[in-house]
């Protein structure tokens, strides 16, 4: 049975094409979810607050947390905490994300990015129950990595960026790469807009052929953001979704590209020393709260902020 905090809390997950909003305390207690299009920030901004005002009415809310795309300014002291900053998103840059929900509500508000809190709830409730490390990886329009070390999400002068990484280069691949950042970087290289400009095609609809080869390039470029997460944040486990990874059999391949990156340069006994398969079956993972993870993570945040 899951350990239930007293009071109501709020959680909204802000994306690029919906917001997800849901009262609740963990994954058996969730209701009045609601999803909004993400449009401009006034609007977007107005039916989230307005979803919040509707909540207060009928209940106590101790808490709200907000898990949303980036880039966020989560540093409490400048002026601009709480606006998104260089998102490519058009018309986000700069927005205000929390002035407009913390003006409808008395209960403090926790705000963080969107994978974080995925990473939160996902350590809480779902594949991450009984660590205090976890990495999250979505690969989906963009790529986005949450990190918990401790128990608590990552920040400092920012937050984790991990899906704007360089990494080496498929032969095979022709692509430019399509970040308007970076150019190729991994989500210039993997995400799933990368995935179109490549093929033209969605997964379910190429031959076995495109199929075998866009699920090596895809891997082999997976496989280096794995690597990297094991040798700079160390963590206990990896979570990896999204849409991209709906496609067959390509998060066994990336846990075959991984191993073979990493060389066998890791070994920790009560993990990495098992067999190779067994060991990174165990190791990299699908989110165990499917696609709620992003809402009650920010369930959590807002937990974590009012204990």
């Amino acid at each position: 049975m899951i350990a239930r905090m007293p009071g109501n809390f709020i959680g909204v997950e802000a994306g690029g094409t919906k917001v997800v909003c849901a009262v609740g305390r963990d994954p058996d207690d969730v209701e009045e979810i609601e999803r909004i299009p993400t449009t401009t920030p006034d609007t977007t901004l107005g039916l989230v607050a307005g979803y919040i005002e509707r909540q207060a009415a009928v209940r106590p809310i101790a808490g709200v947390g907000v898990a949303s795309f980036g880039p966020l300014d989560l540093v409490p002291s400048s002026a601009t905490y709480g606006h998104l900053t260089t998102t490519p998103k058009p018309g986000w840059q700069g927005a205000d994300l929390l002035g407009p929900l913390s003006h409808v509500t008395s209960a403090p508000v926790a705000l963080d990015t969107d994978v974080n809190g995925a990473a939160l709830g996902e350590l809480r409730w779902g594949a991450g129950v009984g660590l205090d490390s976890l990495a999250y990886v979505t690969v989906g329009t963009g790529i986005g990595v949450g990190l918990i070390t401790g128990g608590r999400t990552v920040t400092g002068l920012a937050h984790p960026e991990g899906g704007h990484l360089l990494v080496r280069r498929h032969p095979s691949d022709p692509l430019e790469g399509r970040c308007p950042i970076h150019g190729d970087c991994l989500e210039g290289l993997a995400a799933g807009p990368a995935w179109m400009d490549r093929w033209g095609v969605t997964s379910s609809e190429m031959s076995a052929a495109q199929l075998e080869q866009a699920l090596d390039i895809q891997a082999y470029y997976l496989g280096q953001l794995v690597m990297t997460l094991v040798l700079v944040a160390s963590p206990e486990r990896i979570v990896m979704g999204g849409g991209v990874l709906a496609a067959d059999g390509l998060l066994d391949r990336v846990r075959q590209s991984a191993t073979t990156v990493l060389n066998g340069y890791v070994s920790v006994p009560s993990v990495m020393a098992r067999p190779e398969g067994e060991a990174m079956a165990e190791y990299l993972v699908p989110p165990g709260l499917g696609d709620r993870a992003g809402v009650l993570g920010a369930i959590a945040l807002a937990q974590d902020l009012v204990e």
